[in-house]
């Protein structure tokens, strides 16, 4: 006599390179769609990643070698792991490369710092990369090399660019502490957000929907400059107000990498997530979420 029982469908494997903050909000997105494997070249982090439903795998990208464990495991790869910290090439994304699979299918979180300083400008994803420093440069060429995959390996990639990254717990707070300065308006720039449970719902997304070779710019609706993001910050925890001061007396009180995040002013259009990915923001903008912060 049959059985009523119905055979379970194997869920297709997703392979998650980088597992930090984003990754971990990300899982339990995924866990229900895909079998997720999720790479880390800490094996300290194995039981964390079990709990969290992932099937852990310890390789390292800056080691080739470690890597041939992963050669066919998945044919969906999420990619947010970031390049190595100097030179102008992503050595990492080259070695992930050397291993991903014909006809696979990745989504690759990248930087809205490939443009570089646009002068405050307002502009959607047509507009050309023109990285300024090597950190920029570095992902400009993850970007490319992995386009180079997708066409050699018949395979499809989407680009989520992506610019700071916040939540509850990834606030500026400790900076207004001390009272570091922020620019006067006439130096100031546009800065763009997106808060990491909007952009772990919108990888999900683009793993269903995204369209291939397909540029997003993954931000919300917040048109601030930064030093009134300080302000809304330091409003929601009680705290003063940054004091403003000129460009040339910033340079001599930030270290040189926090000058160049104040260097670059850019503001962009998210209507590509919102009509080919169907988004709808759970934290429209900055001051929304910190409002739901301040009850």
């Amino acid at each position: 006599m049959k059985n009523n029982l119905v055979k379970k469908i194997a869920r297709p494997r997703l392979l998650l390179v980088g597992c930090g903050d984003v990754g971990m909000r990300l899982l339990p997105l995924l866990r229900h769609h895909f079998r997720v494997f999720a790479l880390t070249s800490q094996p300290s982090r194995i039981a964390e990643l079990r709990a969290a439903g992932a099937v852990p795998v310890v390789a390292n990208l800056d080691m080739p070698q470690t890597l041939h464990r992963l050669t066919g495991l998945a044919s969906i790869i999420v990619h947010l792991a970031p390049p190595q910290s100097e030179g102008k090439l992503d050595r990492r994304t080259r070695n992930l490369t050397a291993i991903l699979p014909r006809h696979g299918k990745l989504v690759y979180v990248s930087t809205t710092g490939v443009y570089g300083d646009c002068g405050g400008a307002v502009f959607d994803e047509t507009r050309p990369t023109a990285p300024v420093n090597a950190r920029a440069a570095r992902r400009v060429d993850a970007e490319q090399t992995l386009r180079r995959w997708a066409r050699h390996a018949q395979g499809q990639v989407a680009i989520l660019r992506v610019p700071g990254i916040y939540a509850a717990d990834r606030l500026p707070v400790e900076r207004l502490k001390q009272g570091t300065p922020a620019l006067i308006d006439a130096d100031d720039v546009y800065t763009n957000h997106i808060h990491a449970d909007d952009l772990a719902q919108i990888i999900r997304l683009a793993l269903f929907r995204a369209l291939p070779m397909r540029v997003y710019h993954t931000v919300d609706d917040s048109d601030l400059k930064m030093a009134a993001y300080f302000d809304l910050v330091a409003d929601a925890f009680g705290l003063p107000h940054p004091p403003r001061v000129a460009r040339v007396e910033l340079a001599k009180q930030v270290s040189p990498m926090l000058m160049s995040f104040m260097s670059e002013s850019r503001r962009l259009l998210n209507h590509r997530i919102k009509e080919e990915l169907g988004v709808r923001l759970i934290y429209p903008t900055v001051s929304y979420s910190l409002e739901k912060i301040r009850l």
